[in-house]
Protein backbone atom coordinates (compact mmCIF):
# COMPACT_ATOMS: atom_id res chain seq x y z
CA UNK A 1 0.00 0.00 0.00
CA UNK A 2 1.28 2.96 -0.98
CA UNK A 3 0.70 6.02 1.77
CA UNK A 4 1.29 9.93 0.75
CA UNK A 5 1.28 12.70 3.53
CA UNK A 6 0.58 15.85 2.81
CA UNK A 7 1.04 18.77 5.38
CA UNK A 8 -0.31 22.16 4.44
CA UNK A 9 1.46 25.51 4.93
CA UNK A 10 3.34 24.12 7.85
CA UNK A 11 6.02 21.01 7.81
CA UNK A 12 5.17 17.37 9.62
CA UNK A 13 7.25 16.34 12.22
CA UNK A 14 8.64 12.37 11.35
CA UNK A 15 6.65 11.27 14.38
CA UNK A 16 3.40 12.63 13.12
CA UNK A 17 4.52 10.95 10.30
CA UNK A 18 4.94 7.50 11.71
CA UNK A 19 2.21 7.69 13.74
CA UNK A 20 -0.31 8.34 10.49
CA UNK A 21 1.41 5.53 8.42
CA UNK A 22 0.94 2.88 11.42
CA UNK A 23 -2.86 3.67 12.06
CA UNK A 24 -3.18 3.34 8.03
CA UNK A 25 -1.36 0.07 8.23
CA UNK A 26 -3.35 -1.36 10.78
CA UNK A 27 -6.66 -0.70 8.57
CA UNK A 28 -4.60 -3.79 6.23
CA UNK A 29 -6.36 -6.34 8.63
CA UNK A 30 -9.94 -5.04 7.71
CA UNK A 31 -9.28 -4.99 3.38
CA UNK A 32 -6.36 -6.50 1.86
CA UNK A 33 -7.48 -4.76 -1.25
CA UNK A 34 -6.36 -0.75 -0.31
CA UNK A 35 -3.96 0.31 -3.36
CA UNK A 36 -3.63 3.90 -1.60
CA UNK A 37 -4.02 6.10 0.96
CA UNK A 38 -3.92 10.02 0.70
CA UNK A 39 -3.38 12.24 3.79
CA UNK A 40 -3.82 15.81 3.87
CA UNK A 41 -3.19 17.64 7.05
CA UNK A 42 -4.06 21.39 7.94
CA UNK A 43 -5.15 23.86 10.18
CA UNK A 44 -8.90 24.96 9.59
CA UNK A 45 -8.22 27.96 11.74
CA UNK A 46 -4.98 28.90 13.21
CA UNK A 47 -5.93 31.35 15.81
CA UNK A 48 -8.06 28.45 17.33
CA UNK A 49 -5.54 26.11 16.98
CA UNK A 50 -8.20 23.58 15.03
CA UNK A 51 -5.66 20.67 13.79
CA UNK A 52 -7.88 19.15 10.22
CA UNK A 53 -7.52 15.53 8.74
CA UNK A 54 -8.35 14.12 5.60
CA UNK A 55 -7.97 10.94 4.75
CA UNK A 56 -8.50 9.03 1.07
CA UNK A 57 -8.52 5.71 0.78
CA UNK A 58 -8.76 3.89 -3.19
CA UNK A 59 -9.99 0.40 -2.80
CA UNK A 60 -10.66 -1.47 -6.47
CA UNK A 61 -13.73 0.45 -7.60
CA UNK A 62 -14.43 2.52 -4.73
CA UNK A 63 -12.51 5.46 -3.02
CA UNK A 64 -13.56 6.17 1.00
CA UNK A 65 -13.40 9.47 2.03
CA UNK A 66 -13.37 10.76 5.67
CA UNK A 67 -12.62 14.34 7.61
CA UNK A 68 -11.88 15.35 10.91
CA UNK A 69 -11.34 18.25 13.08
CA UNK A 70 -10.10 18.53 16.64
CA UNK A 71 -7.22 20.33 18.97
CA UNK A 72 -4.77 17.76 18.00
CA UNK A 73 -3.58 16.13 14.85
CA UNK A 74 -2.99 12.22 16.84
CA UNK A 75 -6.68 13.05 17.92
CA UNK A 76 -8.23 13.67 14.37
CA UNK A 77 -6.13 10.80 12.89
CA UNK A 78 -7.66 8.43 15.19
CA UNK A 79 -11.47 9.75 14.94
CA UNK A 80 -10.89 9.42 11.23
CA UNK A 81 -9.22 5.87 10.91
CA UNK A 82 -12.52 4.86 13.19
CA UNK A 83 -14.33 6.14 10.95
CA UNK A 84 -12.74 4.24 7.99
CA UNK A 85 -12.92 1.17 10.09
CA UNK A 86 -16.62 1.47 10.19
CA UNK A 87 -16.89 1.99 6.30
CA UNK A 88 -14.56 -0.45 5.51
CA UNK A 89 -16.48 -3.15 7.37
CA UNK A 90 -19.62 -2.03 5.48
CA UNK A 91 -18.16 -2.39 2.23
CA UNK A 92 -16.50 -6.25 3.33
CA UNK A 93 -20.57 -7.02 4.32
CA UNK A 94 -21.92 -5.72 1.22
CA UNK A 95 -19.35 -7.47 -0.71
CA UNK A 96 -19.89 -10.77 1.36
CA UNK A 97 -23.69 -10.47 0.89
CA UNK A 98 -23.42 -9.74 -2.91
CA UNK A 99 -20.97 -13.14 -3.33
CA UNK A 100 -23.55 -15.49 -2.04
Amino acid sequence: MNINITSRKFKAKDSLKDFISDSIKSLEKLSDDIMEADVVLHFTHTHDSIKSVEIQLKLPGKVLNVHEDSDDFQKSVHMAIDKLERQLRKVKTKRLSKAR
